[in-house]
C-alpha cells in the first residue's frame, strides 16, 4: 500500500517546497495557484480516484456472473487514469483490481502479458485485452448490462 501513496506523497511535498518559495519571494497568489495544482496531480494519481478495488479472484467471479468487464491497474499508471477519466461514472460498474495491492491480480496480469505487469488489462469474458480504447470498454460495459 505504501507504493500507492508514494507518487502523491511526493507531488504535495514537492508542491508545499515550491509554494513556500513563493510566498517567502512575496507571491502569495501565485504559491496559493502552484499548491493548488500540486494538490490536484497528487489527487489524480491518488487510489481515492478509481472506484474501490476488490481482489481478482472476487472480481472474476463476479464477472462470471454478469459479464460485466474486469479491470487490472495500479496506482500512477497514467494510461489506467485515462481510462478511467475517459468512462466517468461508468467506471463504478466495472471491477477494479489494483494489482499492487492482490498479488493473485499482479499474477494474472504477468500470466497474460509474457512476464511484465502491463496495465491497465481489462478481460472481457475471460479474455485479455492490454490497454484498450476507453470507446471499445464502454461499449463492453453496455452489452454486459
Amino acid at each position: 500500500m505504501t507504493r500507492a501513496w508514494l507518487l502523491p506523497t511526493l507531488l504535495v511535498l514537492c508542491g508545499s517546497f515550491l509554494a513556500t518559495e513563493r510566498a517567502l519571494d512575496g507571491s502569495p497568489g501565485a504559491a496559493a495557484a502552484l499548491l493548488l495544482v500540486f494538490v490536484l496531480l497528487a489527487g489524480m494519481n491518488s487510489p481515492l480516484i478509481f472506484p474501490r478495488s476488490i481482489g481478482a479472484l472476487e472480481a472474476q467471479h463476479r464477472s462470471a456472473a454478469d459479464g460485466r468487464p474486469v479491470v487490472f491497474w495500479r496506482p500512477g499508471c497514467v494510461y489506467c487514469l485515462r481510462l478511467r477519466m475517459r468512462l466517468g461514472r461508468r467506471a463504478r460498474r466495472l471491477y477494479w483490481v489494483d494489482i499492487w495491492r492482490d498479488p493473485a491480480g499482479a499474477a494474472a496480469v504477468r500470466a497474460v502479458n509474457d512476464g511484465n505487469e502491463t496495465v491497465p488489462t481489462v478481460f472481457v469474458s475471460g479474455r485479455p485485452h492490454v490497454n484498450p480504447d476507453p470507446r471499445w470498454v464502454r461499449e463492453q460495459l453496455s452489452r454486459s448490462v
